[in-house]
């Protein structure tokens, strides 16, 4: 098992996890492949802030996947509390959950924010995920209770930008 930075030259292999990840989050309207590696090559893999890491079995296999950024708290200016690093998904193949790979991703994941001298890791679970939280209070996370997650759906956000497509 290698755990590393996802590459261009990857990209086939990731596509693969990416289009389970979708379906897995969108069964009644899984995107098409295309689309999948249309929104890899030209975003995940193309971005700057956001970095994708890959667990990839011997024979190239991706089956776990990462994605991380590291960000400058605004609430907290202290040098020791500022850097943080957000998980906005942690994605195991069905076909190879409960094999370590999870651990294995978080381990690199804490061991990439440690050495970026970040203060802590935050990410998202689904409240309904009991396997999932189970997995990370396993790993020493804790949950945090003084916390809610808000979405404006596109008609919502559409609204309340008046209509307006950009800031001038």
């Amino acid at each position: 098992m290698r755990i590393s930075l996802a590459t261009n030259e990857q990209a086939e292999l990731v596509v693969e996890l990416l289009a389970e990840l979708n379906a897995y989050y969108n069964p009644n309207s899984p995107a098409p492949r295309e689309v999948v590696r249309e929104h890899l090559i030209n975003n995940l893999l193309s971005s700057a802030s956001q970095k994708l890491v890959v667990a990839t079995e011997e024979g190239g296999s991706v089956v776990g996947l990462a994605a991380i950024m590291l960000v400058y708290s605004i609430v907290e200016p202290e040098p020791e509390r500022r850097l943080q690093c957000q998980l906005k998904e942690l994605y195991v193949s069905k076909s190879r959950r409960g094999t370590g790979i999870g651990k294995s991703l978080m381990h690199w994941v804490a061991c990439y924010a440690a050495a970026h001298d970040c203060c802590r890791i935050d990410w998202p679970v689904k409240s309904g995920n009991a396997a999932g939280i189970a997995f990370y209070k396993s790993l020493g996370a804790s949950v945090v209770e003084d916390r809610l997650s808000f979405r404006l759906s596109k008609s919502s956000l559409t609204v309340l930008a008046g209509g307006a497509r950009s800031v001038a």
